[in-house]
């Protein structure tokens, strides 16, 4: 599969019926989720892995990942008006994914890989570290997106939790009216794709 073709098919996925503003459940857009798919696909992360797409919304990156190749997927959110929408969407790509309904610190497990666009802070500050350290027990590769302004954040919280974080890719990232405090059809904030290992794994 060639990364236009995945866009296309992640962009005529349904995204979040009920959108809730303090969970920060803000689509990834199909352009960027492709991208970061095929970043993590081109070092050996996804095909023949076991992923974690956590905090998964609508489901697009773990149904992104089930397309290119990985041996198991799981979904997990907290939101299961969310996880119910991901269900078809995963239905509708052809692909199987396991949906877990939970609170992302309550996450048990093992997988090869997390790919993720957790909540960026803007309604609750550090709203991404719970993502970042329950990814970190989960697993040694993670790929994650944040507020390009907080890299220095990441790559401290990282480095003290024993692992490295690389910036791959800078992106704008497209955040549509969608709540009445929004003041814009449309806005978009700079963020930056994150690869992070474990110390030791190699690269």
């Amino acid at each position: 599969m060639k990364k236009r073709e995945l866009e296309i098919i992640l962009q005529a996925l349904p995204s979040f019926p009920s959108p809730r503003p303090e969970l920060e459940q803000y689509a990834t857009p199909a352009v960027i989720a492709a991208d970061m798919l095929f970043e993590a696909l081109a070092r050996g992360d996804v095909q023949g892995r076991r992923v974690l797409d956590l905090g998964c919304g609508a489901g697009p990156l773990g149904i992104g990942a089930a397309l290119l190749g990985a041996e198991h997927v799981t979904g997990l959110d907290s939101d299961p008006s969310a996880l119910a929408q991901a269900l078809a969407n995963a239905a509708r790509a052809g692909v199987e994914v396991e949906y877990i309904q939970s609170d992302v610190l309550d996450a048990r497990g093992a997988w090869d890989t997390v790919i993720m666009n957790p909540p960026f802070g803007a309604q609750r500050r550090g709203a991404d570290r719970p993502f970042l350290s329950t990814a970190m027990r989960c697993a040694p590769v993670i790929y994650s997106l944040h507020l390009s302004q907080t890299e220095a954040f990441v790559e401290r919280f990282a480095r003290r939790s024993g692992y490295t974080a690389e910036p791959l890719k800078r992106y704008k990232f497209g955040i549509p009216y969608m709540f009445e405090f929004h003041s814009k059809a449309k806005k978009e904030v700079d963020v930056t794709l994150f690869r992070i290992l474990k110390a030791g794994v190699l690269e």
